[in-house]
């Protein structure tokens, strides 16, 4: 029995941290090479990044992810902060099985909380991009007019509101 147990857990946490397949991030305040080099060093020292794809043109980061290491959005949008650079849009590739979503209703995908803005219920599945407007994950004029006012935490729960 406790063998099936493990087995089980083993299971779900390769189900748990699969989820998140990449994110693309814009960052905002960049004037050079040498600063889009400098959030790339930073974003290279997260202990769960495989591979950094920089566009210096559009600002852009395509992070991909070491297989079976969890993700933390907070910990890319702080690494770029750390630069001394701001997140201006955050698109989370997800993938989906037969998830139902509703506007303003909490889905829990993986080991997150996602909460969706301005969606149409609908059913997901495979591989979506879902943009993250939380404060801090978009520019200020985009997250005032998100008009999010629910907490971005309840309990000991980090809830991202998102939209697709």
């Amino acid at each position: 029995m406790k063998y099936i147990l493990l087995i089980a857990v083993i299971l779900l946490s390769v189900t748990v941290t699969a989820q998140v397949s990449k994110v693309s991030l814009q960052a905002s305040g960049l004037t050079c090479s040498m600063c889009s080099n400098s959030i790339n060093k930073a974003l290279k020292s997260v202990d769960f990044v495989d591979k950094i794809e920089a566009n210096i043109k559009t600002s852009t980061f395509d992070i991909t992810f070491k297989p079976g290491k969890t993700v933390d959005f907070d910990k890319l949008k702080s690494k770029v902060e750390d630069a001394g650079f701001f997140v201006s849009k955050f698109i989370a590739h997800l993938y989906f099985t037969d998830v139902t979503i509703k506007a303003d209703q909490p889905v829990t995908i993986g080991d997150k909380t996602f909460q969706f803005v301005n969606v149409k219920e609908q059913v997901l599945n495979g591989d979506q991009p879902v943009k993250i407007i939380d404060k801090g994950f978009v520019s200020a004029k985009e997250f005032k007019k998100s008009g999010i006012t629910s907490p971005a935490r309840t309990d000991a729960t980090r809830i991202y509101h998102v939209t697709i």
